[in-house]
């Protein structure tokens, strides 16, 4: 089997590439901009006969989109969110090629909620360009006449957070504070449903070599709400943070609006066989460890 993996180099992505390159009988192709991929495209900028054609050359069995962006401005994120997924859809059309699609959406598709699990069904309010876009992205995804398969991720963490995520902030903040200083962020009182990475990159293998049709949209999420301060105390406790930690910062824009986020996950488990197998202590350890290559200071029994 021959998995085509777009944005293979971003947090997600390696991660999905490492769980594709464990299973026994699959190749892994990367697409991207960087001068090792197997495919060079740049989905911001590609037009869909020169992608097809690049498609067609290296004939995959599925195809994982994790391309996207998180930031950068409006227009790089409707040229990579929004037009990104668009031409991958087209161009996949034009190949003429049988393969299965994954493509990965987000939680800020949803936007703000009542206090109530987020399905499938849930009504989409994005707060801002980013939550938009990817909305955008993921409907044509979803409606376009493919084999095709929306994986809508919550807030995943673990090994390798950006220090674009919060959590990977607040590592790179206590790395610089040190074990007595002061790290400043914003508020911490809202509420999000946090996923290994590891456990959507098992998602994603799942939904990539699953046989027969798949619903169109699946949340992947731990399936609770946790308050954000739980992250940043966990995170204090792993590193053997002992100095204070000054709320008064500035936030995140992507999710200040958001104050509250809990996926229903029943139907990834009904379709996929899936559930989240790390929990969050041992997300935020691992976290910790892949930043300063240290252990974590073990939870206490």
């Amino acid at each position: 089997m021959r998995v085509l993996v777009l944005g293979s180099t971003g947090f997600l992505g390696l991660h999905i590439t490492e769980h594709l390159r464990a299973l026994t009988g699959v190749r892994v192709l990367r697409a991207g901009r960087s001068p090792g991929a197997d495919l060079r495209v740049d989905l911001a900028t590609a037009t869909v006969p020169e992608l097809a054609a690049g498609l067609r050359a290296l004939a995959p069995d599925a195809v994982v989109n994790c391309a996207g962006a998180v930031g950068g401005g409006p227009l790089l994120l409707a040229e990579t969110n929004a037009r990104g997924p668009a031409v991958l859809c087209e161009a996949l059309t034009a190949a003429g090629l049988p393969v299965r699609l994954v493509h990965l959406g987000s939680a800020g598709e949803y936007g703000t909620t009542a206090g109530r699990s987020l399905a499938e069904d849930s009504a989409t309010r994005p707060q801002g360009a980013y939550g938009a876009t990817k909305l955008a992205g993921s409907l044509t995804v979803a409606e376009a006449a493919l084999d095709a398969v929306v994986l809508r991720v919550f807030n995943p963490l673990g090994p390798g957070s950006p220090g674009t995520s919060l959590p990977g902030r607040l590592a790179d903040e206590l790395l610089r504070a040190g074990p007595d200083g002061t790290v400043r962020v914003g508020d911490l009182s809202a509420y999000r449903d946090f996923v290994d990475a590891r456990d959507v990159a098992r998602a994603a293998v799942l939904a990539t070599t699953a046989p027969g049709p798949l619903p169109r949209i699946l949340n992947i999420a731990g399936g609770s709400a946790t308050q954000v301060r739980t992250v940043a105390e966990g995170l204090s406790r792993v590193s053997g943070f002992r100095g204070r930690i000054d709320e008064n910062g500035a936030g995140s824009e992507r999710s200040s609006a958001v104050s509250w986020q809990q996926a229903d996950i029943t139907a990834a488990a009904s379709a996929l066989g899936w559930h989240p197998e790390r929990p969050l202590a041992t997300s935020l350890a691992d976290l910790w460890t892949s930043r300063t290559g240290t252990p974590a200071i073990p939870h206490p029994a």
